[in-house]
C-alpha cells in the first residue's frame, strides 16, 4: 500500500516537473480571477482610471467656468437640478455639476497616485537603508519612523498641511505622502531583514559579494513584494486622506478646480438646499476607496505563499 502511494506522489512530481510548475505570479494570478472579490476590486478601478483619463473628454462643459444660465436661475434657497444641457443641474457657484463630478475623478486619481508614489520612494529609501546596513543606521532610521507612527495619521497630516502659509493641491500631495512613509519604511526593513539571514544571501556573503551587489541583485528584488501590495492599499487611503484635507479647507481653496474632496467641503451650508452636492462626491470617494481596498487585500492574500493549494 505505501509502494503505490509513493509511486504515486512520483507520478504527480514528474507531471508537474514536466509542464514547467506554476510559478507565485501566475498562481496569484490564476486564483484572482476566480475571486469575486478581486474582479470587483479590479473593475472598479480600472473604470475610475479610465474615467479619470478620459474625463476632460467626457465632460459636456467647461467645469472651471459658471454658466450664465445656471447662475440666473441661482437662489439662496434653490439651486438649479437637472435641466436641458446640464445633466445634473448647477452647483452652488453656477458650474456644471456633472462636468465638475467627471474631472473630479482626474484630480482625485492625480493626487492620490503622486501622494503614494512619494511615500513608496522616500519609504523605501529608508526602509532600504535600515535593512541593508543594520547597526545604527538602522536604529537612527527606526526611531524616526517611530515617532512618525506614533502620531494618527489624519493628525499628522492636518499638521503638515497646515504648516504651509497657502494650501495648494501639492501642500495635499506632501501631508499624504509622509503618512504614508513610515508604513512603507518598515515594511521593507522587516523584509529585507528576512533575506539577510536567507541561505542565498549568506552564501553570497560566505562567496565574499559585494554589500552592494548583495543588497540590489539579491535582497532588494525578494523584498518589493510586500510593498507592492500595500501600495495599492496606501492608495486607497491616501485618496480618502487627500479628501478629508481638502474638506477641512487645508488643499487647493481655489473653487474652479474640481476636486471631490473640496466639492464635499464647499457643499456643507447648502445640504438642505440640494444634498446631491455632497452626497454624489462622497459615493464617489467611497466607491472607489473600496475598489483599490478589495483589489490590495485580494492581491495580498493571492501572493502569500501559505494560500497556495
Amino acid at each position: 500500500m505505501s509502494t503505490k502511494l509513493l509511486r504515486r506522489k512520483a507520478e504527480k512530481i514528474d507531471d508537474l516537473a514536466a509542464s514547467g510548475g506554476t510559478s507565485l505570479a501566475a498562481d496569484a494570478v490564476r486564483r484572482m480571477a476566480r475571486s469575486p472579490i478581486a474582479i470587483t476590486g479590479a473593475v472598479i478601478t480600472l473604470l475610475f482610471v479610465l474615467l479619470a483619463i478620459l474625463a476632460p473628454f467626457l465632460a459636456p462643459k467647461d467645469p472651471s467656468i459658471p454658466y450664465d444660465e445656471l447662475k440666473n436661475q441661482l437662489r439662496p434657497d434653490s439651486i438649479p437640478g437637472p435641466m436641458p444641457g446640464f445633466l445634473l443641474g448647477s452647483d452652488q457657484n453656477g458650474y456644471d455639476f456633472f462636468s465638475r463630478l467627471l474631472v473630479g475623478a482626474q484630480q482625485t486619481l492625480i493626487v492620490g497616485v503622486v501622494a503614494t508614489l512619494i511615500g513608496v520612494v522616500v519609504g523605501m529609501t529608508i526602509g532600504g537603508l535600515a535593512g541593508a546596513f543594520g547597526g545604527w543606521v538602522d536604529t537612527l532610521l527606526m526611531r524616526f519612523t517611530d515617532i512618525l507612527l506614533a502620531i494618527p495619521s489624519l493628525l499628522l497630516a492636518i499638521s503638515i498641511a497646515a504648516l504651509f502659509a497657502h494650501g495648494s493641491q501639492w501642500t495635499v500631495i506632501i501631508a499624504v505622502a509622509v503618512v504614508s512613509v513610515p508604513i512603507f519604511a518598515r515594511l521593507l526593513r522587516g523584509a529585507m531583514l528576512a533575506q539577510r539571514s536567507s541561505d542565498h544571501v549568506l552564501a553570497a556573503t560566505a562567496l565574499g559579494v559585494k554589500r552592494g551587489t548583495i543588497v540590489f541583485r539579491h535582497m532588494l528584488p525578494n523584498s518589493v513584494g510586500p510593498v507592492i501590495v500595500q501600495a495599492t492599499l496606501t492608495l486607497a487611503t491616501s485618496i480618502i486622506d487627500a479628501a478629508a484635507l481638502s474638506f477641512l479647507g487645508l488643499g487647493d481653496p481655489d473653487p474652479s478646480r474640481a476636486e471631490w474632496g473640496l466639492m464635499l467641503g464647499n457643499s456643507q451650508g447648502y445640504l438642505d438646499v440640494k444634498p446631491e452636492l455632497a452626497f454624489y462626491p462622497a459615493i464617489a470617494i467611497i466607491v472607489v476607496a473600496l475598489g483599490f481596498t478589495l483589489l490590495g487585500e485580494s492581491l495580498r492574500e493571492a501572493l502569500d505563499p501559505k494560500n497556495r493549494r
